[in-house]
């Protein structure tokens, strides 16, 4: 089945919750990438959350930006989202390799270290919305737990799962957003704690091969949820040629002079989906004109 999130409501919409199956944006990811399985893991997390939360803003031309800079090997996380759930992302270091945890799972936290999570919404208003939290386990849905607990006030419960198989390909992946809306009442708060408490992680679900429907119901059965919509997700980078030369415009005239001197055409690659874009010095001659 193709990816797609779930968006709902539960108890009286004192609660919201996005539930999101991923398995074949994260492949598409791992597969343009490269990536170790533990950047797989961290790129996959990074994605399906950018994926969830982008299907949280209103607008057509809303942008979200989840980015990472840490200490650890794998250096940093980018993932953007529109609100169509499109998204796109990569990791600095896509060939960290660590053992297992102890636990005996990918070391996601050891890759990624001590770091800075920054949340940028780009709404077209004049500046963007940008909050800053440091990373609390650099597991991610802990990360982002506490982003939205420490700078939007929003008790959130998030849980991201990825899983390989054996020859490294993705064979599952997906995850879970819950908040409580400011109205919620106190009974409905204890029970919802208990009850996520109780969850076996997010990966055993998914490996289960339990839809988001049914991950929805697993969780949050007790609270007659109400599915609102469910919609499609998917890796989707929108570089051009013609958006590559724009940014060739942008470095200005002396360095365009210098990359046509070097008499070598240039190559210019995209982060977020590795394709790359050739230009001739007929073409950079051109550019230089306008």
């Amino acid at each position: 089945m193709s990816d797609y999130i779930l968006r709902a409501t539960a108890a009286d919409n004192q609660i919201r919750a996005f539930v999101a199956t991923t398995r074949e944006l994260v492949e598409y990811a791992r597969s343009i990438h490269n990536t170790s399985p533990v950047a797989t893991a961290a790129l996959g997390r990074l994605l399906t959350a950018g994926a969830m939360m982008g299907s949280m803003m209103k607008g057509d031309g809303d942008l979200l930006t989840l980015q990472i800079k840490c200490s650890g090997p794998i250096k940093g996380v980018t993932v953007t989202a529109d609100s169509l759930a499109n998204v796109k992302g990569y990791v600095y270091d896509p060939t960290v390799m660590l053992p297992p945890n102890p636990s005996g799972k990918l070391d996601v936290g050891g890759a990624l270290g001590a770091g800075i999570l920054s949340v940028i919404k780009d709404m077209g208003l004049k500046d963007p919305y940008v909050g800053q939290t440091e990373l609390v386990s650099g597991e991610i849905a802990e990360d982002i737990t506490y982003y939205y607990a420490a700078s939007e006030q929003i008790p959130s419960s998030v849980a991201l799962g990825i899983l390989m198989n054996k020859e490294n390909t993705v064979k599952r992946a997906g995850g879970f957003i819950i908040q409580l809306m400011p109205f919620a009442e106190e009974e409905t708060i204890s029970k919802l704690e208990k009850k996520v408490s109780e969850i076996s992680s997010i990966t055993n679900l998914l490996d289960d091969g339990l839809t988001p429907e049914e991950i929805l119901d697993r969780i949050l059965g007790e609270f007659n949820p109400v599915i609102l919509d469910t919609m499609p997700t998917a890796f989707a980078c929108n570089c051009s040629k013609e958006r590559v030369e724009k940014a060739i415009i942008s470095i200005g005239k002396k360095d365009i002079r210098e990359m046509i001197e070097d008499n070598e055409p240039i190559e210019v690659n995209c982060h977020f989906c590795n394709k790359s874009y050739q230009f001739s010095i007929e073409e950079l001659q051109e550019i230089l004109k306008k």
